[in-house]
């Protein structure tokens, strides 16, 4: 029986190095690769942050590939990036919306560009360094939360399919970060003790009215904060400084704290409210994908454990299917800061359900389920 090979996402970072170490001593035929995904190095400053695909990237994975005697390559998905990533995350912010682009990278250039190039090289499964763990059950793969709740990345993963499922390997998700990296240290990696990530990659600064402004070369025009009603408190700097249930950074007087609950794109305000305005019953969410075989119909009814963000803990609901592709969840309580354009992934108790993307919270749950 000939040896499987697997081609491994690297970032340079210590998880998918330890991820391509652990294959090789599985038997694995093991390769390296990293995507390269720039459209202009001065503008998005990675080489300077260490991001995950600059050129601090590529010194540090291919000196792990080196030291683990694997073949190293850079890929270039610069059009798929810019496509599915950059420019979705630009037109999402202006309609007034807060994307999340590692789901969408993960989604269209991880796991399609890369996982079909390296399909097309003779590859039988690519990896990647993520804390997630795939199982098959009866009806089809699914991911698993890792053995480490708080370096979970599940919620990242809900639209992967089954069949790419079935071509990923993701072998640091049944292990501790702190585990992770003593295997590093103990086979001498340089990594071993290389900070995480924290910042969406080509924004390394955290600010991204002034990227979009850069990428875009559109000027974002100010506006009226507002509240409910429609009475004027203020002015803002620009929709894109802004998302739902942000306090700080207003810039507003008001003798206490107040919080953003909702942004309009049509008319340029962003409404300001207390802090009982930001909890909504609930969420319609659309472009749903969800991991069984056989997904959930239109009219049926699921107990589900629900995250609205990644940080989110998550809350309990119950997920009715509509037509069109879209769905309702309706939580058991009240949650904070149900923002457009986030998604929203459904927990069966440590499996992955599925997911969508949050078209808008619900403020009437009665009368909402009724009407669906």
């Amino acid at each position: 029986m000939s040896t499987k090979k697997v081609i491994v996402g690297m970032s340079g970072g210590v998880d998918s190095s330890v991820a391509a170490w652990l294959l090789k001593e599985q038997g694995y035929d093991v390769m390296g690769v990293t995507m390269q995904i720039w459209q202009d190095e001065d503008m998005c400053t990675i080489e300077e942050n260490g991001g995950c695909c600059g050129q601090s990237a590529v010194e540090d994975a291919r000196a792990v590939a080196r030291a683990l005697d694997i073949p190293y390559y850079v890929m270039n998905f610069k059009k798929e990036f810019k496509a599915w990533v950059m420019d979705d995350f630009a037109r999402e912010y202006f309609m007034g919306r807060t994307p999340n682009p590692c789901i969408r990278c993960n989604r269209y250039v991880k796991w399609e560009a890369m996982l079909n190039k390296c399909l097309a090289l003779g590859a039988d499964y690519i990896a990647t360094g993520h804390y997630a763990q795939i199982v098959r059950l009866d009806n089809g793969r699914y991911t698993l939360k890792a053995a480490q709740s708080s370096k979970d990345q599940t919620y990242a993963l809900y639209n992967l399919t089954q069949e790419q499922l079935s071509k990923t390997l993701m072998p640091v998700g049944s292990y501790t970060k702190a585990e992770i990296r003593a295997m590093a240290a103990k086979i001498g990696l340089k990594v071993a003790a290389k900070p995480d990530s924290q910042d969406i990659c080509f924004v390394p600064d955290g600010d991204y009215a002034r990227f979009l402004e850069r990428y875009t070369g559109q000027k974002i025009p100010e506006g009226n904060f507002v509240d409910k009603d429609g009475h004027i408190l203020g002015r803002h700097k620009g929709i894109t400084h802004y998302t739902v249930g942000q306090r700080k950074g207003l810039g507003l007087s008001m003798g206490h704290p107040v919080f953003v609950t909702q942004i309009r794109p049509e008319t340029g305000e962003v409404v300001i409210g207390e802090n009982s305005d930001v909890f909504s019953p609930g969420l319609i969410a659309s472009d749903l994908n969800f991991m069984s075989v056989c997904p959930p119909a239109p009219g049926e009814t699921l107990r589900v454990f629900a995250k609205v963000r990644y940080a989110h803990k998550g809350a309990p609901g119950t997920l009715k299917m509509l037509e069109g592709g879209r769905a309702l969840c309706l939580f058991d309580e009240p949650v904070r800061a149900i923002t457009p354009g986030q998604a929203v992934v459904f927990y069966d108790g440590d499996f992955v359900a599925g997911g969508g993307t949050i078209e808008k919270a619900v403020h009437d749950s009665n009368s909402t389920w009724e009407r669906v």
